[in-house]
């Protein structure tokens, strides 16, 4: 005749530490489904009063005044390694999107949302950092950023 004995019941403290473990896990997963969004909703609208980057938590506005559109330039990031990302600051980073403020190759700061490192676009600004782009039509987009800086003058 075989005895059955249960496990002796666990404290309290033991479901306690699973809850904020399940909060925390829940919130990850929804903060990676929401970059994941963002990668494919970000939109660059350039107007008169300057450049608005929409659809992420990193997205800003950039007056027109603060855009050097002149000095505007697109990219090829397999081959030039002074305007790569370098280092990530406070940024995402998912296998086809960075998003975020990272430092480039050559030391300086980027606000970057890029997805297409074959056509980045450059972007210097009289602020102290630079924007890396990947807009769909890149020269479309360094197009109306020049048209924006001549009717600045």
């Amino acid at each position: 005749m075989a005895q059955t004995f249960p496990i002796a019941p666990a404290p309290g403290s033991t479901f306690w530490v699973l809850g904020p473990l399940s909060l925390l896990l829940l919130g990850l997963t929804a903060s990676l489904f929401y970059f994941a969004h963002s990668a494919r909703h970000v939109r660059f609208e350039v107007s008169s009063e300057g450049l608005r980057v929409r659809g992420d938590l990193y997205g800003r506005f950039v007056p027109a005044a603060s855009l050097v559109a002149g000095q505007a330039k697109q990219l090829d990031l397999t081959f030039d390694s002074a305007h790569r990302p370098a280092i990530r600051t406070n940024a995402i980073g998912l296998p086809s999107y960075q998003a975020g403020w990272f430092r480039l190759g050559d030391g300086e700061k980027a606000l970057v949302f890029l997805t297409d490192r074959k056509q980045a676009v450059y972007v210097p600004t009289r602020e102290g950092y630079s924007l890396l782009l990947s807009p769909a039509e890149p020269q479309a987009f360094i197009a109306s950023l020049e048209q924006v800086a001549y009717s600045e003058r």
